[in-house]
């Protein structure tokens, strides 16, 4: 596999997220969607203006080497028509797109897929887009409900009908280096902490179909890197359902030099709440200077980092752009 190339800079944008925030202050290379929004000549603050929030994560990541740079959709988000809205409102060209990585199969990242390859297609001037899945992300999920019975997740989008959107579908399990090896997308993550469960009570149906299987470690999973000059690694893990340290762990051993940052729902809400202690205690060994909590990551845990790490946590919000 070639090595993962440095990139000059780095630009991050939020198109979907759980919270919408353009009144806390941010720290420098972060700015708010207001400020975006006036910057763009903006003349009238109202609400059809403006970014919605929803249950979900999406962003784009642009890396350049000198003048050139190649942009990734890293998940569209739970719903095709918040993504299409909030692209519009803050001002970004989906057909700037190189391609699509969905990280895990599920619902409130993957609803949006079919709109984004849309509106990439439609605006690249009708060429594929590379989109990058994991053969096993497909298969129905559902929650055990306390009664036994099954409460199902809507799937994602089958192979088929990504590709009638415009999508060249790439599947793998193991590692890779895309778009002129400025980007980073791993294999499998190890699991290797005692305390990272995954997702318990989730169950997928069995390859024949015929019933349920647990599936609390969600092996489809991955995440995705890049290396920032001067900086070092920066991480984007839209869920960590393998948990938040062994994504760190992994992308530590998997790319050289230091981490910098990490970007994404480290889903430390609900059930998962009682991990928060020990998650917090294990991220000071990497020495992490950026740190954007988004999504699921839930307000105790928020807390918990802000108290940790100080002005080192930036949490995420939509349409709010991290400058790297």
């Amino acid at each position: 596999m070639p090595e993962l190339a440095i990139a000059d800079r780095v630009e991050v944008l939020v198109l979907v997220d759980n919270v919408t925030d353009f009144l806390s202050s941010s720290p420098a290379g972060v700015e708010g969607e207001l400020s975006r929004f006036w910057r763009r000549g903006a003349r009238l603050q109202a609400g059809h203006l403006l970014c919605c929030a929803a249950h979900g994560f999406s962003c784009v990541v642009t890396a350049w080497s000198g003048e050139a740079s190649r942009t990734l959709l890293f998940d569209a988000g739970p719903d095709g028509a918040v993504l299409r809205d909030n692209a519009a409102r803050l001002g970004f060209d989906m057909g700037s797109v190189d391609a699509v990585f969905l990280s895990h199969g599920h619902w409130d990242h993957s609803g949006g897929m079919v709109m984004a390859l849309d509106l990439i297609h439609e605006s690249n001037g009708g060429n594929p887009v590379a989109t990058f899945m994991h053969p096993g992300m497909y298969r129905s999920r559902a929650m055990k409900a306390p009664d036994g019975s099954m409460r199902p997740f809507d799937d994602v989008p089958t192979p088929g009908t990504l590709e009638q959107h415009g999508a060249r579908v790439i599947h793998s399990t193991e590692p890779q280096v895309i778009l002129d090896d400025l980007f980073f997308v791993s294999g499998e993550i190890p699991r290797i902490t005692s305390f990272e469960v995954g997702m318990p009570g989730q169950y997928r149906r069995t390859e024949d179909d015929a019933s349920w299987e647990p599936d609390a470690l969600l092996m489809d999973e991955r995440f995705v890197a890049v290396r920032v000059k001067g900086k070092g690694s920066f991480v984007f893990t839209a869920c960590s359902h393998a948990g938040v340290v062994n994504v760190l762990t992994h992308a530590q051993t998997s790319i050289p030099g230091e981490l910098h940052g990490v970007i994404g729902g480290l889903h430390l809400a609900g059930s998962t709440e009682r991990l928060i202690p020990e998650t917090v205690a294990a991220m000071r060994g990497f020495g992490l200077r950026v740190i954007a909590p988004a999504h699921c990551t839930g307000w105790r845990a928020v807390g918990a980092l802000a108290t940790a790490f100080g002005d080192a946590v930036a949490p995420s919000a939509v349409g709010k752009t991290y400058r790297l």
